[in-house]
C-alpha cells in the first residue's frame, strides 16, 4: 500500500518494528545504507518475529538510487522535527513513500528545506519531548495514511 523508507538507520529494534508494520500494511519497507546494524542482527529478526520472512524489503546503496527507480506519481513525504506542517495536513495516496531519517539525526536539513510543503512534523505537546522513537513515528504516519486510503482489513 505504502513505501517505508529508513535512511541509514542505526537501531535494529526499529527496523524490525518498521518491517512488522509493513507487513501488516501490505507496504514495503526500504533501507538506504549504511545501515547501522546486519539484516542479520538477532535484534531485526526478534523484533520482526518469525514475519521478517515475508516482509518486502528492498535495501538500496543511496537515497538517489531509490528516488530514481519509483513511480512517477508516487509522492516523498518528508519526516522531521525540523518540519512545521502536520501530516493530518497531508493527502496520501497508495503508493507514497514514508521518509524518515536516522534516529540519532533525522533526515538532512537540505533535504527537508527541498521537500517543502511534503515535509511534515508529528504534533507533540509543548515541553514534553523533542523526538518520538523511529519506530512510533513510523507508525502513527503510515497508519493515518493508510486510514486516508480506506483499506477494509
Amino acid at each position: 500500500m505504502f513505501n517505508i523508507v529508513l535512511i541509514e538507520p542505526e537501531i535494529p529494534h526499529n527496523a524490525g518494528a518498521a518491517g512488522r508494520l509493513a507487513l501488516a500494511t501490505e507496504s514495503t519497507l526500504h533501507l538506504v545504507e549504511p545501515l547501522g546494524f546486519s539484516l542479520e542482527d538477532k535484534y531485526v529478526r526478534r523484533t520482526g518475529l518469525d514475519y521478517w520472512q515475508d516482509v518486502k524489503l528492498q535495501v538500496w546503496k543511496s537515497f538517489d538510487e531509490l528516488r530514481a527507480t519509483a513511480d512517477h506519481d508516487a509522492q516523498f513525504w518528508f519526516l522531521s522535527t525540523k518540519a512545521t506542517r502536520s501530516p493530518w495536513q497531508a493527502a496520501f495516496q497508495a503508493g507514497d513513500y514514508l521518509v524518515f531519517g536516522r534516529e540519532t539525526r533525522g533526515l538532512p536539513e537540505s533535504l527537508i528545506a527541498e521537500a517543502g510543503e511534503q515535509a511534515l512534523r508529528i504534533p507533540m505537546a509543548p515541553g514534553g519531548t523533542r523526538s518520538l522513537n523511529l519506530s512510533t513515528a513510523v507508525a502513527i504516519i503510515l497508519y493515518e495514511a493508510a486510514r486516508q486510503q480506506n483499506p477494509e482489513w
